[in-house]
């Protein structure tokens, strides 16, 4: 979708798994949090947060909490603009730091003795999840906001206790959609699981959804929750998108010249009909390029 244009904020925290996890990433958005320096952990020679994905760590531990204190600002700005959340909920699994039990988003690669590992029931995730959309809800009560389950298989944990787990979060999102009147499910572990049920639409891992089921599914979320117009920009300006990735060998001849000339035009022709889309990108390539 943020290829695509939509005005998109796409995991602050970086990727997050785990109902609580999640639930406490959405209400430290409404509320602005900001972390401190203690909350920082050395480990394997670098600074990271036990809350935070390792792609916010680094060498530098006040760099770091700047960085990810930055990007609370971003998200607690951007739900002031909200109209849809999307939610999907990864593992029902959740793990606490052995010492103090302090919540555990990512282990970092830490030795396995530094965790404690629970299967969290299903009332707990409704209980947490039900905090952080009745916080977002407060905040933005026209808020509409979508759940789903990856399909993505967390094999680390075992075939049958990845399945109990995906199992819990159903059940669990289920409950959520009954519970709030604009909460909606969409099936993405269903759409691959049960409708593509295929190995030939999984990566080499066997694990992570490939190109083909990807773009099946998006198709499927487009259908359900995007309006036939913006279905249609979607399409030029994934056309544009196609042509700004064609690398051609010779950009100086009169046919190359016609065709920026094209692309420039539709650009323009989009920009009108809808003056908010962002592509000074895209203008940029096409009227330098020679």
């Amino acid at each position: 979708m943020k290829e695509l244009k939509f005005n998109v904020l796409q995991n602050p925290h970086g990727i997050l798994f785990d109902p609580i996890s999640i639930s406490e990433a959405l209400s430290s958005y409404v509320d602005n949090k900001h972390y401190e320096l203690n909350s920082a952990v050395y480990l394997n020679d670098l600074w990271h947060s036990w809350q935070h994905h390792s792609s916010f760590s680094g060498i530098d531990k006040e760099k770091m909490i700047k960085n990810i204190n930055n990007t609370q600002d971003v998200a607690h700005e951007f739900i002031n603009e909200l109209d849809w959340v999307v939610i999907s909920l990864g593992s029902a699994f959740h793990y606490l730091l052995a010492s103090d039990n302090t919540p555990v988003a990512n282990c970092h690669k830490a030795p396995a003795a530094f965790f404690k590992k629970e299967l969290l029931p299903i009332d707990q995730v409704v209980a947490a999840m039900s905090g952080a959309i009745q916080k977002l809800l407060d905040q933005r009560p026209e808020l509409r906001i979508i759940l789903t389950v990856s399909p993505v298989r967390h094999i680390r944990d075992g075939l049958t206790e990845n399945n109990h787990s995906k199992a819990r979060l159903i059940e669990a999102v289920h409950l959520l959609i009954s519970k709030y009147e604009n909460t909606f499910y969409f099936p993405a572990y269903e759409l691959l699981i049960d409708v593509l049920r295929d190995y030939r639409f999984y990566k080499n891992d066997m694990v992570h959804p490939d190109e083909k089921a990807t773009e099946y599914i998006f198709e499927r979320f487009a259908g359900a929750f995007i309006e036939k117009d913006a279905i249609e920009i979607m399409k030029q300006v994934s056309e544009i998108l196609k042509a700004l990735r064609h690398r051609p060998v010779h950009t100086e001849t009169n046919s190359y010249t016609i065709f920026q000339k094209n692309q420039l035009h539709k650009i323009i022709n989009l920009q009108k009909l809808l003056p908010s889309l962002d592509m000074e990108d895209e203008v940029r390539y096409f009227s330098t390029l020679k």
